[in-house]
């Protein structure tokens, strides 16, 4: 598994559940909150909590985000700051910038300024957010429980043509520790499909598993 630098500024719920979770999967992950109890309670949980002003180049520089390749802006409600971040984020050349809008207007201005994908999100869709960041076979996740979900996955090239048993995905556990619910190939589902079953490009699994074996089989 590829990993990557990512810093994540501000600690609401949205961007403390994403900061988790990326850490969770092996990722170095700085998070930024100039509240100091945001960032105690982070203590533990990410690589490096540190208090201060997102909004300050300096402060960032001093943090070293300029050498980190992806930037989560996790601020909703302060628009100001949450735009002057992303500023910042672009000015730094972070090659991926996701940032969480407040309002229409808000996330057209985010795009303008060049995010790479701008969330319409409730804040306790940050671990959503966080696995499908960085997977892009991974179309949705549920959490059920800390690194166990439900995927939607679009199934890799490689299986193209072959039957769910040929793929290794056969009984109720297949070889990937995981479990195949569903197949969906356009707006046609096949629940709980057998072993026989051949799959096509375009087809998306809907698999549960453990969220390090579901990386398994995208990469």
């Amino acid at each position: 598994m590829e990993t990557h630098n990512i810093v994540v500024a501000g600690l609401g719920r949205f961007g403390s559940n994403a900061a988790r979770t990326l850490y969770q999967l092996g990722h170095t992950v700085i998070a930024i909150d100039n509240d100091e109890a945001r960032v105690q309670a982070m203590m533990g949980s990410v690589t490096h909590p540190v208090v201060g002003d997102a909004t300050s180049e300096a402060v960032l520089r001093d943090f070293g985000v300029h050498n980190y390749d992806i930037g989560i802006v996790g601020i909703g409600s302060n628009i100001e700051a949450s735009i002057m971040v992303t500023v910042l984020f672009r000015t730094m050349e972070l090659k991926e910038i996701v940032a969480r809008a407040h309002s229409d207007l808000h996330a057209n201005t985010l795009e303008r300024l060049g995010c790479t994908r701008v969330i319409h999100a409730e804040a306790e869709m940050g671990t959503s957010v966080a696995h499908n960041l960085l997977n892009p076979n991974v179309d949705d996740y549920m959490e059920l429980s800390p690194r166990f979900g439900v995927n939607k996955l679009q199934i890799p090239d490689r299986f193209t043509d072959m039957t769910l048993k040929e793929a290794g995905f056969s009984g109720p556990r297949d070889k990937y520790g995981i479990a195949v619910l569903a197949i969906q190939r356009g707006n046609n589902i096949t629940l709980t499909p057998d072993s026989g079953e051949r799959l096509k490009q375009g087809d998306v699994v809907v698999v549960a598993g453990q969220d390090q074996l579901v990386e398994r089989i995208s990469h």
